[in-house]
């Protein structure tokens, strides 16, 4: 059984903004240098791994596509709005992703199948560079993110079953803590802390929290440290 948050993470006050944090230079954000990070062996302390448990289902393993388009002002990271009818994280900001099958080889293979499948993103368009820490989310799900570049040549056709929008945030805002805003509540018999990044685009206000905020800074401390 699952218990949806009973409130709007939208409302929840903000405790405080990490603008005292330092911001990831441009340099390490091309697309060589977190290629060399990846292939480097560093040492380095994630700081989100998980989130206090709100389902009683059994774990399930899951893996997220963290995509990193090209483009020529810079790499974004390709994002994806949910319906709002899905049973879990309906209607959030998400990185493609779902579910592992049995016949998936890997972890990495079961992200690049979600993606297929969500958007259409096409693997050859995709190069993988490395994955990051497990996030277990508080819905029972165990994550492993995959992180890849992906060619700006690529097509995108959303899964109008799974995928309501899909859209692009610049990846040096999100790897800047000045963007990140921290809350917590009390539900569910525990005081729950989160990260949101809020982005404006042409559209609105894109809401960026939770898991996939969680996972963001992460990959910040990732490529600070």
């Amino acid at each position: 059984m699952t218990v949806l948050p009973s409130f709007d993470p939208r409302q929840v006050p903000v405790i405080g903004v990490d603008r005292h944090l330092p911001k990831v230079q441009p340099r390490a954000l091309q697309p060589q240098a977190l290629a060399q990070r990846f292939e480097a062996a560093h040492s380095w302390t994630p700081e989100l791994l998980a989130e206090p448990r709100f389902s009683e289902r059994p774990a399930v393993h899951a893996s997220v596509l963290i995509p990193l388009v090209m483009r020529d002002q810079g790499l974004t990271v390709l994002l994806t709005e949910r319906t709002t009818h899905l049973s879990s994280h309906s209607g959030q900001i998400a990185f493609p992703g779902g579910k592992a099958d049995p016949d998936d080889s890997s972890a990495v293979d079961t992200a690049l199948r979600e993606a297929q499948e969500e958007i259409g993103l096409d693997r050859k368009f995709v190069e993988v560079l490395g994955t990051l820490p497990i996030y277990t989310t508080g819905s029972a799900f165990i994550v492993t993110p995959v992180v890849a570049l992906v060619h700006a040549e690529h097509m995108v056709i959303a899964n109008p079953h799974e995928v309501a929008d899909v859209f692009e945030v610049p990846l040096d805002f999100l790897m800047d803590p000045a963007n990140h805003h921290r809350h917590a509540v009390e539900w569910a018999g525990a005081r729950r802390e989160w990260l949101s990044i809020p982005y404006m685009d042409a559209k609105s206000e894109r809401f960026i929290w939770g898991a996939t905020a969680g996972m963001l800074r992460n990959f910040y401390r990732f490529l600070l440290d």
